[in-house]
């Protein structure tokens, strides 16, 4: 189930994917053709673009392997601190070099594509709301995107699936700047951790679609029975300590009550008496609730988090809320720098 082993190494080597949607017209980020060779040919490139630079991990995700330099001394430090990490996360040291854009929205898009050659998008979910490049928060639609940019965005994304010979479920993911001008960033093989967002504002089960193409029949959809009703938002809970810097959290659930009712669900493997391990992923579930508008998706979800009690850990819910409570989300106005540089310097002061 999910995409052939071709393309899932493709995709995974972040530079040779860029190079691939370079080839076909998918606009990509200004930056290295490929790896860069070593420290010299990584500062020669920083020089010619202008800083701030970022470095990246070819094999990397989950936002590992990124640095971000302003200077010829933070890029040759970061330079080797990023290999050290590359290596040690994914077995691969291999960096490559790009522009670091300012004020930009991450947004996503859903692809589904058969094994006859047919690919569709489910339209965006805005992935914004990350903290130390790590998504904290997902909604769609997106409060950054018109009609018309959602179509250029959405035709790209498949495009961008074509070009590799996709099949099954993958996510295209862009950055937008403020211009209306989008890059892409990396393509997901695999379903993600905030697919249920999609689901929500179209009804349609990504798991069943991906069991389907497995077996292959044809998708039963067209672009133009696609859809979005309403609002969906979906918060991360993660074992953690905000008041800490985040630092991961460990313990024994001692008591749990998950919410429910109209546009709420609860993706989530914990239980009353489940001991949370420090080795692994600090999220323990993800919030997801639909509305018939942003507002009332807020609403929503601000009374799912009240609701919501995991006893025994520390976690995230208020932050989440605070984050919620926050007018320049409430106003749909944040980019992918809004949690380090507002609201836990904001908090730390």
């Amino acid at each position: 189930i999910g995409p052939d082993p071709l393309s899932i190494d493709l995709l995974g080597n972040k530079s040779k994917a860029k190079e691939t949607m370079k080839s076909v017209d998918v606009p990509t980020i200004p930056g290295s053709d490929g790896v860069v060779t070593d420290e010299t040919h990584a500062l020669t490139l920083a020089k010619e673009m202008g800083y701030p630079a970022l470095l990246k991990a070819s094999a990397g995700g989950g936002g590992r392997g990124i640095r971000i330099v302003h200077n010829d001394q933070q890029l040759i430090e970061g330079y080797h601190s990023a290999k050290a990490e590359a290596k040690a996360c994914f077995g691969d040291d291999d960096l490559y070099l790009e522009k670091f854009l300012t004020g930009t929205r991450h947004i996503e898009f859903q692809i589904l594509a058969d094994n006859f050659g047919h690919v569709i998008h489910l339209g965006e979910r805005d992935c914004s709301m990350q903290r130390r490049n790590q998504k904290v928060l997902e909604e769609a639609p997106s409060t950054a995107l018109n009609p018309v940019l959602r179509k250029k965005m959405g035709d790209a994304a498949v495009k961008a699936a074509k070009a590799v010979g996709y099949k099954n479920t993958g996510t295209v993911e862009f950055l937008l700047d403020d211009q209306e001008n989008f890059y892409f960033m990396e393509m997901n093989t695999r379903i993600q951790v905030e697919h249920p967002v999609t689901e929500m504002i179209t009804g349609i089960d990504l798991i069943k679609q991906q069991l389907i193409i497995a077996a292959g029949q044809p998708l039963t959809y067209k672009q133009k029975d696609i859809d979005q009703d309403g609002h969906s938002i979906e918060c991360r809970i993660n074992a953690e300590s905000p008041k800490h810097n985040f630092r991961p959290a460990s313990g024994t659930v001692d008591y749990l009550h998950v919410p429910g009712g109209l546009g709420v669900r609860f993706d989530s493997a914990l239980y009353q008496g489940y001991k949370v391990p420090s080795h692994y992923d600090s999220m323990l579930g993800k919030l997801i609730v639909h509305g018939t508008d942003r507002a009332e998706a807020i609403a929503r979800m601000k009374n799912a988090l009240h609701e919501l009690a995991v006893e025994g850990i520390e976690t995230n819910i208020e932050f989440q809320l605070q984050l919620l409570n926050h007018p320049d989300f409430v106003a749909g106005n944040y980019d992918t720098r809004f949690i380090d540089e507002k609201l836990v310097m904001s908090n730390a002061n």
